[in-house]
């Protein structure tokens, strides 16, 4: 099965609009515009994403690679043209001078002069060497798109009114009519005799440019074109649509990306487990699932919980993991198996919090029914029912020794509990509203809470005398943590929108870090204390220096983190010690992996990678033995939930066998005219290659599947 093909490219699937899509010249850049304002820049080596390039305040329109292939001019409908360096990921210039949104944008053949076509009807040059307009055409209709050719002796425009116009140097316009509906978008080949466009009719038309005649209509989008092109050598052309999909259609071959399944609804909580590169994430959508936080290979979906799970934690020994859920559940469950080993069950309300003990054999919970319990992680039987709780409990963690269990909630009150009795050996009581947050200093001999009330307060956990009392948050307290310094710890507001970082031993506020324009719903420092991250509940993600309080980097990412009315709990976790890494996840079910690396006092955020939506249906296909499988392809299917080992050939005859050909066979789509390659997983269908399964067997060398 060496360099087999699939009868498909993998695909890129959005929770935003596909507006429109660009190849760099070389072929080694690829960069997709969206409707929430951000472009996409990815390396097509391995399809991975390099950038997302933000700052439109709208929806980009349109995008374009200059012909170096340095530099990529975008169009917004908030009626602005900006120059991004693809290199460094930066925004150069920012041109203004519509009057309406941009509808199309271009690089001149020598890349020194920048097109632009705005809703106002007018069409403007601006000169990157002057950084201003050089030249102003009005008049024109609303033109949706247009396109230099390759000589930069003509430009084609398309346009409401259905028609594609070319204009060349001679003033010469012709039209080309065919579109049932608006055109929206117009490429020339690399050749420049051909021209494709596509409207809202769903259709995408081939043009000879001498003649005007149409020579091809591709069909298969549910919804408006937006962006057509032709690859760098002109052997296949890429469209994008608003049914959220990429195709590629006559495609001869490609190397597949790595794709993720994800979640179906916004991730709750992620955690990393402490012993192996495995990332946890649960989710509105009742799962939790599995990841390999180096390669992001899915390894399990745990599903059980019949309700939002709110909480999961791994055990030190990182064998075992433990959830909780709307549905008044805990569960135990098995890391390498998947299986449940416990449904823990007790509570009557939700439970919203669940924590491992330092040793692993005892797990905390909390609940709205206003207890907390102690269950037995070999028998699951429930040790301890700790009452008191006069209003709902958020939160539960363990002293780092293990023997103490601290309980916050609704009647801003701390308590804490002896784990071996179930005693209460001290309530800590100063806040005046309730407590969102506590934690444990790394000794034990401190814990921190905060509270609605705007403060922070420090207690001795001995004595349970209040030491310091944090004052600077105009509206509540909302998240606090400590450094893994000890000398200092963060907090944030969900309402102020700020990130303060105090002495613990002064009680100064030494740092006050401003710059969320949403409602912050989590922090945490690094595991080395350099760094601290906060996220927003919008999905803005910013990194900062506790020395200095500079923001390093900003993400603004493309989902919610929660839902309205929710503070999401923990929406990224820090994962190594020794490499800054830490992971996302949003309200649209995916999770991301970033790693840090400062290089000459600057800090550089790159992403490993990213869940996406949908799944191959290759699930329960055996590809034991097969050989031949390069490592993406192995990936590949493991990932969509064919089992075995690809190895060595395996041909038994008393076997039922499945070939690789019945697989592509069966996930074909329905026939048409046109071979497409649906690079989106909106369903499992694949369209096939026109190879017969006869040749597609035989350049296969005979490796099965077996079912």
């Amino acid at each position: 099965m060496k360099d087999v093909q699939f009868g498909e490219l993998p695909f890129l699937k959005y929770d935003h609009k596909v507006v429109t899509c660009a190849y760099s010249p070389d072929g080694t850049s690829f960069a997709v515009a969206l409707s929430d304002g951000n472009i996409n820049v990815y390396a097509t080596s391995n399809w991975e994403k390099t950038w997302i390039l933000s700052g439109h305040g709208f929806g980009v329109t349109s995008i374009a690679y200059s012909p170096n292939g340095d530099q990529i001019v975008s169009g917004s409908e908030d009626s602005t043209v900006r120059v991004w360096d693809v290199a460094a990921g930066h925004c150069l210039y920012i041109f203004i001078g519509h009057t309406r949104g941009i509808r199309s944008v271009a690089y001149s053949p020598r890349g020194n002069v920048v097109a632009s076509s705005g809703g106002d009807g007018t069409v403007r040059l601006w000169d990157l060497e002057a950084a201003g307009c050089i030249s102003i055409i009005s008049g024109c209709d609303y033109i949706h798109a247009m396109a230099f050719s390759p000589k930069g002796g003509a430009i084609a425009f398309v346009s409401n009114d259905r028609r594609i116009r070319i204009w060349d140097t001679g003033s010469r316009i012709r039209t080309l009519s065919g579109h049932k509906l608006g055109a929206i978008s117009v490429a020339y080949s690399p050749q420049g005799d051909q021209l494709v466009s596509s409207g809202s009719d769903k259709e995408i038309r081939l043009w000879d440019v001498e003649t005007g005649e149409c020579r091809q209509t591709m069909t298969g989008h549910t919804a408006s074109v937006t962006m057509v092109l032709y690859s760098p050598k002109g052997d296949y052309i890429a469209s994008a649509s608003y049914d959220k999909t990429v195709r590629l259609w006559n495609v001869g071959s490609g190397s597949p990306r790595k794709i993720s399944i994800h979640h179906s609804g916004g991730i709750v909580h992620l955690k990393h487990s402490p012993k192996r590169n495995q990332v946890a994430s649960c989710s509105w959508d009742s799962t939790i699932q599995l990841w390999d936080a180096l390669t992001g290979v899915h390894s399990h979906t745990l599903t059980g919980h019949r309700g939002r799970v709110n909480t999961i934690s791994y055990s030190p020994q990182g064998d075992k993991l433990v959830s909780c859920s709307d549905d008044n559940t805990v569960r135990l469950w098995d890391v390498e198996s998947g299986a449940c080993l416990y449904t823990l069950t007790g509570h009557t309300y939700p439970v919203y919090d669940v924590t491992f003990s330092p040793g692993g054999d005892q797990i905390a919970s909390v609940s709205w029914d206003m207890t907390v319990r102690l269950w037995n992680v070999s028998t699951g039987e429930c040790q301890h029912v700790l009452t008191g709780q006069r209003i709902y409990a958020f939160v539960v963690t363990y002293s780092p020794q293990g023997n103490q269990v601290a309980s916050a909630g609704g009647d801003g009150t701390v308590r804490l509990w002896s784990v071996e009795t179930g005693d209460c050996q001290h309530s800590l009581t100063g806040h005046s509203d309730r407590i969102h947050r506590i934690v444990y200093s790394p000794n034990g001999n401190q814990i921190a809470s905060a509270s609605d009330d705007n403060t922070v307060r420090l207690w001795d956990v001995e004595t349970g005398m209040c030491s310091h009392i944090f004052i600077g948050h105009q509206r509540g307290a909302t998240r606090v943590v400590y450094s893994p310094r000890e000398h200092q710890i963060a907090s944030a507001s969900h309402y102020d929108k700020t990130v303060r970082l105090w002495d613990t031993e002064s009680g100064k506020c030494l740092l006050t870090l401003v710059g969320h324009q949403r409602a912050i719903c989590a922090i945490a420092y690094s595991p080395r204390g350099n760094l601290i991250a906060s996220w927003s509940d919008c999905g803005e993600a910013r990194l900062w220096d506790v020395e200095t309080g500079d923001c390093y980097w900003t993400l603004n990412h493309d989902g919610l983190t929660g839902l309205p009315g929710f503070v999401t709990l923990h929406p990224f976790v820090w994962t190594s010690a020794d490499i800054d890494t830490f992971i996302t996840g949003d309200g649209w079910g995916s999770v991301r992996v970033w790693e840090v690396r400062k290089e000459q006092d600057q800090y550089h955020v790159r992403m490993r990678w990213r869940s996406t939506n949908g799944q191959l249906a290759v699930e329960d296909a055996c590809v034991q033995d097969v050989q031949g499988l390069n490592d993406l392809n192995k990936r590949l299917l493991k990932q969509r939930g064919a089992t075995g080992e690809p190895r060595v050939r395996l041909r038994e005859a008393s076997r039922k066998v499945m070939t690789m050909a019945s697989v592509v066979s069966k996930l074909k789509s329905p026939s048409s005219n046109t071979v497409a390659w649906n690079l989106s997983l909106t369903s499992p269908a694949i369209s096939s290659t026109s190879r017969s399964e006869q040749q597609t067997d035989q350049a296969m060398d005979a490796g099965t599947f077996e079912n």
